[in-house]
């Protein structure tokens, strides 16, 4: 009995026995969808350096009982002192109680703090919430509740164990998306914007798909629980925000954006952003063959000047200053992007140029990609919300594009038909993947259209552009 005992105790203590939890047959569902992308990253070579990481961390996560070990959330932790200073008739034995409460891992709890983190945004949502404190024994008025909501992304945070869990602080505190641009700007050559200054317009042009998308975000969040009572988005402006960013196809700028405003909604965001900027060859061409005529499609445009040393150098110097003086918010990423690209023209240190452009770039690219994976679990990512960030972010990328390629054709008109409208597809922020867009449907009209130069310059400037657009809306919204 004692060896049958042991082996019982065995398969208790497993992942296989833990499926059979009630909730957990949503992990297999996570499982299947890592999996999925696995085989998207590999055979079909779906942005494999970012999503395979992630899917591999997606697929570490859910099996059961492997968390606690990987990536586990913590107790949380809270200042019960400022909670007690800041809401009037509150003690300081009632705000450790209120925390106490909160503070435990379970379903409900987690769904108290969801809702106490998104402010209230309904009526509905605060009777609810009421309701679900009272049954926790816990009585406070909605008059002290809501007191408490302008203190609360200052009291509320969370430690991280296990060995991604550590690693995950460089995501949870900007490290890793700043380093990814400091490594870019060491393999970017600006020459093409440089040479001509206008298409950073196409490059800002392309933005307007992400506050688009923000304005959509925005207008679901009141429409959907209207039409569909039972379904409660609890959206605020900083959701709208990482939902946005997605236009920008930057995924980096997308992961640091959600990690200050969502993080709750980190891993979906993440995976939808790196899956859409996959998807570039697909999405781009039947919009540009959309708006633009054959004619404008087969117009050649002038070989570019070239660029001195001079003007390379002191780009990035330019660039920092004058961004971040007007968008201060804005300087983590505009800092290491021109830091990066600085390193890269002066010459003068040619093995950090090699280090960033290669070794560091890939380090911080796989640390990223598992950590961001890791937050991927059942209850986190098979939610409606997923389901709406999907579709909004296909509008996002759309948008961005159309955008981009109407600014090409006012720029056209502009110059006389000297210009391609078709470069201002690739204003969004996918090097080099939408400049060879862009250069490939040029070759279908014309053999001898080599536009990938031309389109570079709006491409890099895209880059700019959506590290300039998260910086608006951290400035916005990340108080």
């Amino acid at each position: 009995m004692k060896f049958w005992d042991t082996i019982v105790a065995f398969f208790q203590s497993s992942g296989i026995a833990a499926f059979f939890i009630s909730g957990l047959w949503l992990n297999i569902i996570m499982i299947v969808v890592a999996c999925v992308l696995l085989f998207l990253a590999i055979k079909k070579d779906f942005e494999p350096y970012l999503l395979l990481p992630i899917a591999f961390g997606m697929l570490l996560i859910n099996i059961p009982l492997a968390g606690s070990e990987l990536f586990a959330k913590g107790a949380t932790v809270y200042d019960a002192e400022m909670l007690a200073g800041s809401v009037a008739g509150v003690s300081l034995d009632d705000a450790k109680n209120v925390f106490t409460i909160l503070g435990k891992d379970t379903a409900t709890t987690r769904e108290l703090h969801k809702l106490v983190m998104n402010q209230f945004v309904a009526n509905g949502t605060k009777v609810n919430f009421i309701e679900q404190m009272t049954n926790l024994n816990n009585a406070y008025s909605l008059e002290a509740l809501n007191n408490m909501k302008s203190n609360i992304d200052n009291l509320f945070s969370y430690d991280y164990h296990g060995i991604f869990g550590f690693l995950y602080y460089g995501v949870k505190w900007g490290i890793y998306p700043c380093l990814i641009f400091l490594c870019i700007g060491a393999t970017t050559d600006f020459g093409p914007l440089i040479a001509n200054k206008k298409t950073m317009l196409l490059g800002a042009a392309a933005q307007i798909g992400i506050f688009i998308t923000f304005i959509g975000a925005i207008a679901l969040s009141k429409v959907v629980p209207h039409l569909f009572p039972q379904l409660q988005l609890n959206w605020t402006a900083r959701t709208a925000s990482s939902i946005g960013i997605i236009g920008g196809a930057d995924g980096p700028t997308a992961i640091l954006v959600t990690t200050k405003l969502a993080p709750e909604y980190l891993s979906s965001i993440a995976i939808v952003a790196y899956s859409y900027m996959a998807l570039v060859p697909v999405i781009q061409p039947p919009i540009i063959r959309l708006l633009t005529t054959k004619k404008e499609r087969s117009i050649k445009m002038d070989t570019p000047r070239e660029v001195s040393k001079t003007e390379k150098i002191l780009f990035p110097i330019v660039v920092t200053v004058v961004t971040i003086l007007i968008v201060p918010s804005a300087a983590p990423l505009i800092g290491c992007l021109m830091l990066g690209n600085l390193v890269k023209e002066s010459g003068v240190v040619p093995k950090i140029t090699e280090t960033l452009s290669n070794s560091l770039m890939y380090i911080i690219t796989i640390l990223l990609g598992i950590c961001v994976g890791c937050t991927a679990d059942a209850e986190t990512f098979l939610t409606f919300d997923t389901i709406l960030i999907f579709v909004l972010g296909i509008i996002a990328f759309s948008v961005a594009t159309a955008a981009g390629v109407l600014g090409g054709k006012l720029m056209c008109f502009l110059t006389k038909g000297k210009v391609n409208p078709m470069i201002g597809a690739a204003g969004v922020s996918a090097v080099p993947m939408a400049a060879r867009v862009v250069h490939k449907e040029g070759l279908k009209e014309d053999p001898t259209n080599f536009l990938l130069m031309h389109a570079m310059g709006p491409n890099v400037a895209g880059v700019i552009g959506s590290a300039v657009a998260a910086g608006v809306l951290l400035l916005l919204f990340g108080a």
